[in-house]
């Protein structure tokens, strides 16, 4: 039940928080399973929700290890169709979890379902394409071998910004590879590297390759520019959402930035922050509205108040400074 209701709240959320989601193919989003998503991982766990947002079906993620320590993260993750990978740094005693991971992953194929993996490994804000791990082609190989029909689907993920909210996202889809495209029965090494090598061709044209000191390719490729109508039309509404959401904003923002420390993680934990708190910030400037003029006219703050924040992230700087 938490899934759902969690998918439903964040699509929402993301018609205010996500500027622009530009898709190549936008088919690819009813795909049924077995389906294996191969992605870049540019923005720590936005990433994945992004692609659990987007599509038809339920996705099952892969994540960091060491997040499901705790009992209860444990669970709370699992509930959110979370399964925990480790990595040789997180302790060399929790590799063997990744059979079971792996054999998860399967049967979530078995039953037609859709498991999102990062192919990369780790994630690190940039546009740039790293070298990938043999995770995504082991649990595909895997798979295969045993006649589980699984298809892959690279997804190359590129977000305008890494540190403000109403981006523009081009999620952009490539080729699907199947167990016909890769011999399997080479030896380990020599087919998990013809994999990868596969992968590694689809996945370079679906990422922005852009030095993070370059803002005019920046511009080039990443910013949507708002026509003069909409500046015009939309210039009251967003000046009264910037005047009405900025100290919400920036006091989240400043107790993310002592957490994270800027880290690769910062803009995906602003951005939950405020997915999640929003509504408790609706609901309390509604009941001022309200205890101020004893009006049920000031219900209409509940609509009012996110269009003005739509208004705003419509006509706002697009990238990072």
């Amino acid at each position: 039940m938490l899934y759902p209701l969690l998918k439903i709240w964040v699509t929402l959320a993301a018609k205010i928080f996500c500027r622009r989601i530009i898709i190549n193919v936008p088919e690819r989003l009813k795909m049924d399973g077995p389906l294996l998503l191969a992605a870049n991982h540019p923005n720590s766990f936005l990433d994945a929700i992004l692609l659990d947002i987007l599509f038809k079906n339920p996705v099952w993620s892969l994540a960091r290890g060491d997040a499901f320590k705790n009992p209860f993260y444990k669970k709370v993750l699992t509930k959110l169709k979370i399964l925990p990978v480790y990595r040789t740094s997180e302790g060399v005693e929790n590799l063997e979890i990744n059979y079971t991971t792996f054999a998860a992953c399967k049967e979530i194929f078995r039953n037609k379902g859709i498991v999102l993996m990062f192919s990369e490994g780790k994630c690190i804000n940039e546009w740039h394409l790293r070298p990938l791990k043999k995770g995504t082609a082991r649990l595909a190989i895997s798979s295969w071998q045993d006649e589980i029909p699984v298809t892959v689907l690279p997804v190359g993920i590129n977000y305008s910004s890494f540190r403000k909210f109403g981006k523009n996202i081009f999620l952009n889809f490539g080729n699907l590879i199947s167990k016909a495209d890769i011999s399997i029965s080479e030896t380990d090494g020599k087919k998990h590297q013809t994999f990868n090598n596969r992968l590694l061709e689809e996945l370079q044209p679906l990422v922005f390759e852009i030095p993070q000191t370059d803002k005019l390719l920046r511009e080039k490729w990443l910013v949507v520019k708002p026509s003069v109508f909409s500046k015009m039309v939309f210039a009251l509404p967003a000046f009264l959402g910037y005047i009405f959401h900025i100290f919400f904003y920036l006091a989240i923002r400043y107790f993310v930035r002592t957490k994270t420390r800027d880290s690769d993680h910062y803009d995906s934990v602003l951005l939950a922050l405020l997915i999640f708190l929003y509504p408790f910030y609706l609901l309390l400037i509604t009941f001022l509205m309200f205890w101020f003029t004893c009006s049920w006219m000031s219900l209409g703050v509940l609509l009012l108040l996110p269009f003005t924040a739509w208004a705003y992230v419509q006509v706002k700087e697009q990238l990072d400074t």
